[in-house]
């Protein structure tokens, strides 16, 4: 198999593993290399291209939603360190690709297949010289070791727990230890990170859909980690059936339901919301028919109309159609006068139309509010 066959299926592998969140306007890069060059955000906001690809295809693992797990009559291979940091130079000096997401299934147990993940960073930082971008996925339950290493030579660091506890992975995996391999190894990295002083942020992913979980569990999930493990981003996965495993028949996620999680999971670790905030129906599921921050509003009537020209940024933040951009831009014109119409507030005119009905400015509602509080929109 030539490099460029390797390029295409092992990049294909990494397909599942997620860096970007839902409704992004970014687009997959075309060229010789194919789909496997993705657009990701890092932790400073700034958009690089990445190469999405494993380390190896083969694995020891069967999990049951997988291509690739153990027991799928499935094509394998494997780069060599050399290979695959060769590669990731030649990517990054001719300008298609700005760094790596790497990860690898378990081949050989789990410490031997993370070192020669390892192996290809430390090629690119040392021998390449690369200051490129690295994402370094780090395999269930790795040593001390290795997690030290990944933090030392990536941007960023995650463990995907795949499911919010450990009797939901149980639908996912018999094999794998939620709290030993997945949580404790997401747990250890956080504290070898603050004794190393690392720079690398933290992350974790989710499959939605085939265990059974709800989404009141999902956020819940997240929102303990954001507060324990100071998590830069959890990802959420719309489960999507592979042909010929034990999930093949299960039904597709609508991505409805992972965009309705992102939304959620911005109110926590951006707008300030306590998972217990979050609007559920009885079955522990956000609605489909308006967005998270909306539907909090409309539960909370009492709240509001905000006075925006006395609004603290917690408030600014709660009232439909204002981001953490706007609400900045509104403290910020407040120092100059008076806000005294919705065109003062920089927002476009859809979020002219979703704050509306949610603020006062001098004391007035904006004169059209009264047919928008029936009109359906998202916030």
């Amino acid at each position: 198999m030539d490099l460029w066959q390797k390029v295409d299926l092992l990049g294909s592998a990494a397909q599942w593993d997620t860096c970007q969140g839902c409704g992004t306007q970014m687009h997959r890069h075309a060229d010789d290399l194919g789909r496997w060059i993705y657009p990701a955000v890092r932790p400073d906001g700034r958009r690089v291209r990445l190469l999405k690809v494993l380390q190896s295809s083969v694995c020891q693992n069967d999990c049951r939603y997988c291509a690739f797990r153990a027991e799928r009559d499935q094509r394998r291979t494997a780069f060599t360190p050399d290979e695959l940091a060769h590669l990731v130079d030649d990517l990054y000096r001719s300008g298609r690709a700005e760094g790596v997401f790497l990860s690898s299934g378990v081949c050989g147990g789990t410490h031997r297949a993370a070192e020669r993940m390892l192996a290809t960073v430390e090629l690119l930082r040392r021998r390449y010289r690369l200051n490129c971008y690295i994402h370094f996925k780090l395999l269930p339950g790795v040593q001390d070791a290795v997690v030290e290493s990944a933090l030392r030579w990536a941007d960023r660091v995650s463990v995907n727990l795949e499911a919010p506890n450990a009797q939901r992975l149980q639908a996912l995996s018999g094999a794998k230890d939620f709290d030993g391999q997945l949580l404790g190894t997401l747990r250890r990295a956080h504290a070898l990170r603050e004794q190393l002083g690392s720079r690398a942020s933290l992350t974790t992913q989710f499959v939605v859909g085939p265990a059974g979980e709800t989404d009141a569990e999902l956020l819940q999930c997240a929102a303990a980690l954001y507060d324990e493990l100071r998590l830069a981003r959890a990802y959420y996965s719309a489960f999507q059936p592979v042909a010929s495993t034990p999930l093949e028949g299960h039904a597709p996620t609508p991505l409805w339901r992972e965009h309705r999680l992102y939304q959620a999971d911005f109110l926590l670790h951006t707008y300030g919301f306590a998972a217990s905030e979050l609007v559920f129906d009885g079955q522990g599921r956000l609605p489909r028919e308006a967005d998270p921050k909306l539907t909090w509003a409309r539960q909370h009537p009492e709240r509001f109309p905000v006075e925006v020209n006395r609004a603290s940024r917690s408030e600014l933040l709660r009232i439909p159609g204002i981001g953490p951009a706007t609400a900045d831009l509104i403290i910020e014109r407040r120092r100059f006068g008076r806000l005294r119409d919705l065109r003062h507030l920089g927002l476009n005119s859809l979020g002219e139309h979703r704050a509306a009905p949610y603020v006062l400015l001098e004391g007035r509602r904006p004169a059209h509010q009264l047919e928008l509080w029936s009109a359906p929109g998202r916030a």
